[in-house]
């Protein structure tokens, strides 16, 4: 009883993460079309604004991202189903939770290389000083700008980390659901629920 208590809160966890994710995903398009708008309106008034082109491409990163992670709870990420299209259906079981488990081990191991990267110990153990930090660890991801926006460079690559919480916490409830531990949830929020209708 405690252990299904426990799966449904993992599987509840993922289901919040894809709600705010749902909500990003069409924020960030929407920011992005406006961008893109925005962007031939000024080029042909002959006064481009430079930053408007690297805000485009930030976007889409962070769309990257964040639609990866809600693709892969909702099983639209891409398999090759060669060897479990052969196999009876519980050994395809088999395989596809073991697919599922190396997808929660990529995500945490991104994690801890995010956390090595990201150094959040150290940078606090100099008292938020970037260059000081940077100068005794020779990590200058807290000292870096982007081109035109300025913006300090680790908050556009914050991506990466919540990328990484995201898809553990998505592959974990794969994995619950794959292990049987609780029924697979259908999220009818989404249009596109068939890899095949994707295209």
């Amino acid at each position: 009883m405690k252990n299904n208590a426990i799966a449904r809160r993992v599987l509840d966890a993922s289901d919040w993460i894809l709600f705010c994710e749902r909500h990003l995903l069409t924020g960030l398009m929407g920011l992005l079309v406006a961008l893109i708008l925005f962007n031939v309106v000024t080029r042909y008034s002959g006064i481009p604004i430079y930053w408007v082109d690297e805000a485009s491409v930030y976007s889409v990163v962070w769309l990257s991202f964040i639609g990866a992670s809600a693709m892969t709870r909702l099983r639209l990420d891409f398999a090759v189903t060669l060897l479990t299209d052969k196999l009876n259906p519980t050994a395809a079981a088999v395989v596809k939770a073991c697919a599922s488990g190396v997808v929660l081990l990529l995500g945490l191991g991104l994690l801890a290389m995010c956390w090595i990267w990201m150094d959040p110990v150290g940078i606090a153990s100099h008292g938020f000083d970037a260059k000081g930090y940077a100068a005794e660890s020779f990590n200058f991801i807290y000292t870096e700008t982007t081109q035109t926006l300025n913006w300090p460079m680790w908050v556009v690559q914050l991506i990466l980390p919540i990328f990484s919480l995201t898809l553990s916490a998505h592959a974990l409830s794969n994995l619950v659901e794959d292990l049987g531990l609780q029924p697979r949830r259908v999220h009818h929020e989404f249009h596109v629920l068939n890899a095949d209708r994707v295209n």
